[in-house]
């Protein structure tokens, strides 16, 4: 039998510098169906997040792509170029938390459809 921890314990998931002043968050959960890609898009807030369950193809502009797997957390620079955050699943649904950090009452997401 396993011995009962006493203490929390804590694990690093993230660390991104935020270079604003931040009044609101806003916290959505999101889930995308099997397969399904987001359009090219940006944030006018940076915005931070955890994998519920799934996994996703991520992208911000200027990076490596990644994959990102349950439990890994990530970040997307307010105003930068998101490539690709896709459900890289042809049969589960991707789930995700993300933290909308605010000034004011920015709008979440911008689609970026029309750009090449």
């Amino acid at each position: 039998m396993m011995a009962q921890q006493k203490q929390p314990s804590r694990k690093d998931l993230l660390n991104a510098m935020v270079n604003q002043r931040v009044a609101v968050v806003e916290i959505k959960e999101v889930t995308m169906p099997a397969g399904q890609a987001a359009p090219r898009h940006l944030h006018p807030c940076p915005v931070v997040g955890y994998v519920v369950s799934g996994n996703v193809l991520f992208q911000v502009e200027g990076e490596e792509s990644r994959i990102l797997k349950e439990g890994d957390a990530f970040f997307e620079p307010k105003d930068k170029t998101i490539l690709h955050f896709d459900n890289a699943s042809k049969e589960k649904p991707l789930i995700f938390v993300a933290f909308y950090l605010k000034e004011t009452n920015e709008e979440n997401i911008r689609l970026l459809n029309g750009e090449h």
